[in-house]
């Protein structure tokens, strides 16, 4: 009975241990139930349309929803088992039919337009309050407000389908992920360090493995494997592995990607766009397609040059062709003899318990608020850990919930930050940010590479924005801003990594207690701009990608055809047959990024822009802290992000600071 449902009941945590997966889908039934009911009486409303009585109303409605929502997504992506990614499949149709019947509600929508039509009456609302009525009336024409008849119809069709369609697509690689496995032998192992030597023979054990060693696609494993491992042959045959994902058998995307890509189409067509596109960037800073990849093509005429000059030294240094399977083995190994530094031998310093100490310690430094680590609050595994995060006045600012090792067949590929809940002006966040870093060893602590304290500090700097919100509207909180806005307190966070004064603070020898050697930092540095260029067409490759299932303007018959030719004025390999990307993109077919990805490139204009303001002020300095707390991680959308942005740096952005930082222009 739902009486007796935990998620139905108020509760200030989510009860981890009192819910089980029988308590979601009638749960989710009711809660939607629920809100259509009070959507139905905002409605119905027989008093003339006002700010209070319909919009904000609105914003209001289906908090019981949001509760249960935000409980069973998180999970859904960091710990889910067959029976709730069932269940998913299950909730994805009545959730997509409760956001058609609220987006094609005539009665609440025409009662949301007479409030935005008399918005140059109303002057007592803020701009906030301006923002989220401009929002909630453009949400309703986007959402299929002004269609009718049959084309309604359709759109409703099409949003139920996506739905499913992108929960599936999910579900696949986060299934075919885990039954990829490598046995290898004593002799396979040459070259590997510790750590992934324990964590082999760990996956071996855990499966019974004739072989002593098991390496997995779990992404610390299969990156350290493939810059490590001296073995070629080794090396092809796992890129085969991780690129052929999804392409072919139980667990393929291919129709999937078709179905979504044509589906989207379809829809942006009935809302009177050309392209999905199109449809997607109206919303957004960028606001064109053509904007979005102006920047893209700005990178990639000054790059392209840099990445040939980059590959053509790699090869005559490595005395063959370079391939995406001997790439990173190569680079490692140019980048030992030039600057005498290996990534690896940074990792015995980076203790994950030391960089979580450290990663908050900068969040005190720059803002003045602190973490405490929360005894007796419940979690969904016992890798969780959670801190109460308190501002310098000692008032509290939410939860941050810490998930950071792998949990093959249960946990998706990837680092991300989700809200248990989101703040508005009475209530406070419940942040959860997840990673997949390398597990300790009964003998060894996690010990993190470089690249895994960069994730740290990007997820956490999506942690901030949620944490410091001051929004009053939870629509308006946190991450909830522009896609190409949205990377932006992420990548900046990212920045710190490259301070002496900040890793001091914290990176030691988890053995002997030796801090970071000035000299290892300093080969670190003089290597950062070593493969500059590779990094950022990567990137490339993957926004022109992004672009080339979004901006057709027919039905895509050949995702094959799509991606090879989307790609090509990126192309860093020649085509490797037997694999795709798009099978497995997550971020553009589960995931929120779909003709967005160019997002991370925009966003990296911006963080590299703000953060030469710090260098050339000093990258603590408070005041400057105090200005992008204020103006950027405080007021999430409740402002366009071009203004947020300017309000910070007074001006707009360039992409100068970004060509300094990789070395293409002085």
């Amino acid at each position: 009975m739902n009486e007796n449902n935990i998620l139905l009941q108020p509760f200030e945590l989510p009860p981890f241990s009192k819910i089980s997966h029988s308590d979601f889908l009638p749960a989710i039934e009711a809660a939607i139930a629920e809100a259509l009911a009070e959507v139905d009486s905002i409605a119905e409303n027989p008093e003339p349309p006002t700010f209070e009585n319909t919009v904000v109303a609105l914003e209001n409605a289906g908090h019981t929803l949001n509760r249960v929502l935000g409980v069973f997504y998180p999970l859904l992506s960091a710990d889910a088992d067959d029976e709730l990614m069932e269940i998913s499949l299950k909730a994805s149709p009545l959730l997509s039919d409760y956001s058609s019947k609220i987006g094609l509600n005539r009665r609440l929508f025409e009662r949301v337009k007479a409030v935005y039509e008399s918005r140059a009456d109303l002057a007592d609302l803020t701009p906030a309050d301006l923002k989220l009525l401009e929002d909630s009336y453009l949400g309703f024409t986007r959402s299929g407000a002004n269609l009718a008849g049959p084309d309604r119809e359709r759109f409703r069709e099409i949003n139920a389908r996506l739905d499913e369609l992108t929960t599936l697509f999910g579900q696949n690689v986060k299934r075919e992920l885990a039954t990829y496995s490598l046995p290898l032998t004593a002799e396979q192992v040459e070259g590997l360090p510790q750590w992934l030597l324990d964590q082999m023979a760990q996956n071996a054990r855990d499966r019974g493995a004739a072989e002593p060693y098991v390496l997995t696609l779990q992404a610390p494993e299969y990156m350290a494997f493939m810059k490590l491992s001296p073995f070629a042959d080794l090396r092809r045959r796992l890129f085969m592995m991780y690129s052929g994902r999804n392409l072919r058998g139980e667990f393929s995307n291919v129709d999937i990607v078709r179905e979504i890509s044509n589906l989207r189409l379809e829809k942006a067509r009935l809302l009177g766009y050309e392209t999905f596109a199109d449809f997607k960037l109206d919303r957004t800073m960028a606001k064109t397609p053509a904007a979005a990849l102006g920047l893209l093509n700005d990178l990639r005429r000054a790059y392209m040059p840099a990445l040939r000059r980059e590959l053509d030294e790699l090869r005559d240094f490595a005395g063959e062709e370079i391939t995406p399977w001997n790439y990173a083995y190569h680079s490692n190994r140019l980048r030992r003899e030039r600057y005498d530094f290996d990534p690896e031998t940074m990792r015995p310093y980076f203790e994950l318990k030391a960089v979580t100490n450290g990663v908050f310690g900068l969040a005190n430094r720059l803002y003045g608020i602190s973490f405490e680590r929360a005894e007796g609050i419940g979690v969904y595994h016992p890798d969780v850990e959670v801190y109460r995060v308190s501002d310098a006045d000692g008032s509290p600012l939410g939860l941050l919930y810490t998930d950071f090792f792998p949990r093959a067949g249960r946990k998706s590929p990837g680092a991300w930050m989700t809200d248990f809940r989101e703040a508005d002006g009475s209530t406070r966040p419940q942040v959860n940010i997840v990673m997949n870093f390398t597990k300790p060893s009964a003998d060894r602590p996690s010990l993190l590479s470089p690249g895994e304290v960069t994730t740290f500090l990007h997820e956490f700097g999506h942690a901030l924005h949620s944490l410091l919100t001051r929004a009053t509207y939870s629509s308006q909180a946190g991450t909830n801003v522009d896609r190409d806005f949205v990377e932006l307190p992420s990548q900046f966070n990212e920045n710190f990594f490259f301070s002496k004064e900040f890793l001091s603070g914290f990176a030691r020898h988890y053995q002997t207690g030796e801090p970071l050697p000035d000299e290892l930092f300093d080969r670190m540095i003089a290597s950062r701009r070593f493969g500059a260029a590779y990094a950022c067409v990567r990137q490339l490759n993957f926004g022109f990608l992004d672009f080339g299932f979004h901006v057709v303007k027919e039905p895509i018959a050949d995702i094959e055809a799509v991606e090879r030719n989307a790609i090509a004025p990126v192309e860093i390999f020649p085509y490797v047959p037997e694999t795709l990307i798009a099978t497995s993109f997550g971020h553009i077919f589960a995931g929120g990024y779909a003709a967005g990805y160019y997002s991370y490139k925009w966003a990296e204009v911006l963080d590299a822009d703000a953060f030469d303001y710090f260098e050339q002020n000093g990258i603590f300095n408070r005041e400057l802290a105090d200005s992008f707390r204020r103006n950027i991680l405080e007021r999430g959308g409740s402002a366009p992000a071009g203004e947020l942005y300017s309000a910070f740096r007074g001006r707009p952005a360039t992409v100068d600071a970004l060509l300094r930082r990789d070395g293409l222009i002085d």
